[in-house]
């Protein structure tokens, strides 16, 4: 997208959430087992991230995500900010 979308002097960057206990994708991590174990065998800390692991993370973020939109970091572009507890280090 970035390639796309640089001639309109547009950067594409994104926020990237790891696996959590939501009831996203019919809520295969949160109800489970099998698939919630494997996911957090491949994190640095051993466990799937909850809900509250991320409001934070994303409260606090947003003053970058905030940043990132501003003309003053336009040169910013092409970044993946992951929030992900780790997952395949």
């Amino acid at each position: 997208m970035a390639k796309e979308l640089g001639h309109r002097q547009i950067a594409v960057n994104v926020v990237a959430l790891g696996a959590i206990e939501t009831d996203f994708a019919g809520g295969a991590v949160q109800d489970n087992p099998e698939i919630n174990h494997v996911l957090a065998s491949q994190t640095a800390l051993g466990r799937v991230g909850v809900p509250n692991d991320i409001k934070g993370a994303l409260a606090k973020l947003t003053g970058g995500i905030a940043a990132l939109l501003s003309e003053d970091n336009r040169w910013v572009n092409v970044q993946r900010i992951e929030v992900f507890g780790g997952q395949f280090i």
